[in-house]
Parts: structure tokens; C-alpha cells; sequence
């Protein structure tokens, strides 16, 4: 039986960005999934938003090492939520591949943040309470290196529309998929059918609801928090819906 050779990756041909707390893990598992698509050997590489390797001249071997060599049928994606977040990785991407397809998926900012707050609380790393921790945040990351600073930015995180604009000065909105973190949970065969669509790629033939990485909740959030919150992420979410069409009344009060 004949047996297409391989070959080694030469460039990425999508980029699953972020947002964190938004199903990224959820689908992950689903591309992981497809016969035709390699995820690379573990689920965030970090290679875009780690600033040691563009100090000098950028050797993509790092990053290509994660990747078994493909068959000529198969794409490769790298899953790193944080890409989104990190300010000079849509560029440091584009440079490394004009043409890759971004996938983005998007929640609830302040539902992202509390979900934020409680998995570093479940890991131990937050010794502050959730509306404490908010209030604080400015002036708990000002001036920490950014791998350290992303880990307490529940706010910042989830300032959506400046990160978006960051993405399409550096991307035509063609080459992005942006897809509500809603929408998703809800209709996980139709979004996943549709991103592989988006990525060139037939259906799965069997989609099982997955709830990934998911932790036991500390407590609620209140409404005190809720209110507070909102406040804080209401003229982001306007934009959201303005750059992208969307109606997010299931993001508001």
C-alpha cells in the first residue's frame, strides 16, 4: 500500500489564540481530535509570547521541534491562550507566517475574570480575595515581568476590543475566527463543524460534549462584584459588538 512521504513542518497554519477561561481547552481537545490537523506535543507552547526568542534573530526550530514531521493532507496549530493577551505576539505571528488563520474565542469578560480569579485560587497562587484582587490589579502587576504580570490580570485580560484591534492591524479579518465562548458551550458540533470549515478541514464524525479543565468553584460572585465589574468592562463590550457585528446582551446587566 502506497504511503504518502512526510515532511517536516515549515510553518504553522493556525494559531488558536485565547482568550483564557474561554473554552480553549474544550477546543483544543476537538482539533486534537481531527486526523488531518496536528496540535503538537503539548497544549500551550508559549513560543510568541516568550520575549527570549526574539532578542535576535528568531530560529522558528523552537517552536517546529513540537511537531512530528505530516503527511501532505495534515495542518498544524498551536493552541496559547495568551497570545491574544501579550501585546507584540500578533505581530512576532505575522511575521512568522502573513497568511496563518487565527482562531479566537471570546466570553464574558467578567464571568472570564472571576473564572480567572478562582483557577489561581484552586492552584494556590492567589491569596486575595476576588473583589480585593480586582481592585488591586493595577497596582499588583505594574512593573512585573509579563509572565508574572498575566497570571493576576483578570481585568486586563478581558479587555477584548483593544486586543482585537491589535489582531486586525496585523491580520485581515478573512484570516480570523472569532467565535463567542456562549455559543460554543451551547452548540459545541455546529461552532466546532464551522471553525473546521474555516480551517479547510472536513467535520469530525462523532462530537461528544467535553467540559475541559474545569475547577470546583471557591464561592459565587455577588452582585456587588457583578456591578462592579460590568462598570469596569461596558465600553469594551460596545466596541466588541461594533467591531464584530455581535449582540451581547448575555454580557450585560
Amino acid at each position: 500500500m502506497f504511503r504518502p512521504s512526510r515532511r517536516k513542518i515549515e510553518r504553522l497554519n493556525f494559531i488558536l489564540a485565547g482568550a483564557q477561561k474561554s473554552g480553549t481547552t474544550a477546543l483544543h481537545y476537538f482539533l486534537s481530535r481531527h486526523p488531518d490537523i496536528a496540535m503538537g506535543d503539548q497544549q500551550e507552547i508559549h513560543f510568541f509570547d516568550n520575549d527570549k526568542h526574539f532578542v535576535s534573530a528568531v530560529d522558528y526550530k523552537e517552536l517546529h521541534k513540537h511537531y512530528p514531521p505530516l503527511a501532505p493532507s495534515m495542518i498544524a496549530g498551536d493552541c496559547t491562550p495568551s497570545y491574544l493577551y501579550h501585546e507584540p505576539a500578533a505581530e512576532r505571528i505575522s511575521k512568522y507566517n502573513p497568511n496563518i488563520k487565527l482562531l479566537i474565542i471570546l466570553r464574558n469578560p467578567v464571568e472570564r475574570a472571576f473564572a480567572h480569579w478562582n483557577m489561581q485560587r484552586f492552584k494556590g497562587r492567589e491569596p486575595l480575595d476576588f473583589f480585593d484582587a480586582v481592585r488591586e490589579e493595577q497596582s499588583r502587576i505594574g512593573g512585573k515581568p509579563p509572565v508574572e504580570a498575566r497570571r493576576f490580570a483578570y481585568i486586563g485580560r478581558g479587555f477584548y476590543g483593544r486586543q482585537l484591534e491589535r489582531v486586525f492591524k496585523f491580520f485581515p479579518r478573512e484570516q480570523v475566527e472569532v467565535v463567542k465562548f456562549e455559543d460554543f458551550r451551547v452548540n459545541q458540533r455546529e461552532t466546532v463543524t464551522s471553525i473546521l470549515s474555516f480551517l479547510g478541514r472536513k467535520p469530525l464524525r462523532s462530537i461528544r460534549n467535553k467540559d475541559r479543565n474545569i475547577v470546583p468553584y471557591e464561592r459565587v460572585m455577588n452582585w456587588e462584584e457583578r456591578v462592579f465589574l460590568y462598570n469596569v468592562f461596558a465600553e469594551d463590550i460596545a466596541k466588541v459588538e461594533q467591531m464584530l457585528g455581535w449582540e451581547c446582551a448575555d454580557w450585560k446587566l
